[in-house]
């Protein structure tokens, strides 16, 4: 990824309403379950937007990367702890220093997630919360999720499954963006219909458009806030560690999954 592609992802970070929307839900979580102030990890920093939007916040935040631009691009912005790393190695943080990890459509590139997740585990207090999103359904899966690095997509009993067998509990797990389901659906299946190798890219909206789509979004989060929404192009949801690491039967038949 060179310079020009996060100066044009910085700027999609504050105004895109996938973006903006995520961010926002990720936020409300974090005053719900952990506000501020706190030590933040955020695994996958891309433009560093999230990252400096949680120091606002309060936070004491620090970033992992396994991208030298992206980590360099966040210094540039004055983040001082972040540093590039593979997410699948051994965090370098202190045991049980962290009060939240903030994971966001990362385990999906990562060909052993629950190892990832397991370093979390590791890092964090006891009661520390974990938030992570991903894309869900696997029969969703495309060249658009090949093109983005994509190992897999998510059922919510799958990422349930996972967190669980890293030491976690579930605190609130729901799904995200079923407003845009519909035309995904719709658009996937011409894909496959028609397949291209496709760049990995949102597509473009205007202006008008990107406010209706925050709109659903900011409707969706009030209808999160009373039940958990039943279908969405993500899965997302808070986890907690657990108060004493327990052996899990799933853990060994998910600790070396692949897919």
């Amino acid at each position: 990824m060179d310079v020009a592609h996060l100066d044009q992802l910085s700027e999609l970070e504050q105004t895109y309403w996938w973006h903006v929307a995520k961010r926002q839900l990720v936020m409300d979580w974090l005053q719900e379950f952990a506000p501020a102030p706190g030590k933040l990890v955020e695994g996958g920093i891309g433009s560093a937007g999230n990252l400096l939007t949680f120091q606002n916040l309060g936070y004491e935040v620090s970033g992992l990367d396994i991208m030298p631009e992206a980590v360099e691009y966040g210094r540039k912005q004055g983040l001082q702890d972040v540093h590039v790393h593979d997410l699948e190695q051994p965090w370098p943080f202190e045991d049980a220093s962290l009060d939240v990890v903030v994971l966001l459509d990362v385990i999906e590139h990562v060909s052993q997630p629950v190892q990832v997740l397991q370093h979390a585990h590791r890092l964090l207090k006891p009661s520390g919360k974990l938030i992570l999103t991903v894309p869900a359904y696997q029969w969703l899966f495309s060249d658009w999720d090949d093109a983005l690095g994509h190992y897999r997509r998510y059922t919510s009993r799958r990422l349930q499954q996972q967190t669980t067998a890293a030491g976690f509990q579930t605190c609130t797990l729901t799904h995200w963006n079923s407003f845009t389901l519909p035309a995904a659906i719709g658009l996937r299946g011409w894909q496959k219909l028609r397949p291209n190798r496709r760049p990995a890219e949102f597509p473009e909206v205007s202006p008008m458009v990107n406010q209706i789509l925050l709109g659903c979004a900011a409707f969706e989060r009030q209808w999160n806030r009373v039940m958990p929404v039943p279908c969405g192009l993500s899965v997302a949801g808070v986890f907690e560690k657990a108060p004493e690491a327990m052996h899990n039967p799933l853990h060994q038949s998910f600790v070396g999954e692949g897919n």
